[in-house]
């Protein structure tokens, strides 16, 4: 609010530690938590004054028609409609129809065109098949052909020395 940062905060309490003292330091808190309510209560009741003139006076009716005359959608196209005469008409039914049968048209091509990819994905499907079972049997034959791993010998433990011959 004053730019004051967390190190001179810091500072302003030590100091008004040293100088108020501990023992009047909660009364002066107090006292500046309510002088600072008071003067938040004024501006809200400047502000609610200040709203209820401008009311009074017309600049809401005013910035509605500003807001408006912003807003293409609103104010715009029904205006222009308004000062050339031109309304809606059995021309702009007709290309409503035209427009209704033409995304039909659309509708149609693509799911026959969904129809046929699914078609010919099915029938390469089943061309595939008959190749995926001959697979295995060939990987059979060449796991056949491999040798089989060797272990290692296993290592030999010396013998044990007798006990009494030392």
């Amino acid at each position: 609010m004053f730019g004051l940062g967390w190190s001179e905060m810091v500072l302003v309490a030590i100091v008004a530690l040293i100088v108020i003292g501990p023992k009047d330091l909660p009364g002066m808190f107090r006292t500046v938590g309510q002088l600072t309510g008071k003067a938040r209560g004024m501006a809200r009741e400047f502000s609610r004054a200040m709203e209820s003139a401008a009311d009074d006076s017309g600049i809401k009716d005013i910035s509605s028609t500003l807001k408006a005359a912003a807003n293409p959608q609103k104010f715009g196209v029904d205006k222009i409609r308004e000062a050339t005469g031109i309304s809606p008409g059995p021309a702009t039914r007709e290309l409503t129809e035209q427009r209704a049968a033409k995304k039909a048209q659309m509708s149609n091509a693509m799911a026959k065109a969904a129809t046929d990819r699914k078609t010919r994905e099915a029938a390469a499907a089943e061309a595939i098949a008959p190749v995926t079972e001959k697979a295995p049997a060939a990987a059979k034959k060449t796991a056949a052909k491999k040798p089989a791993a060797k272990k290692p010998a296993a290592k030999k433990k010396p013998a044990a020395k007798p006990k009494g011959d030392a």
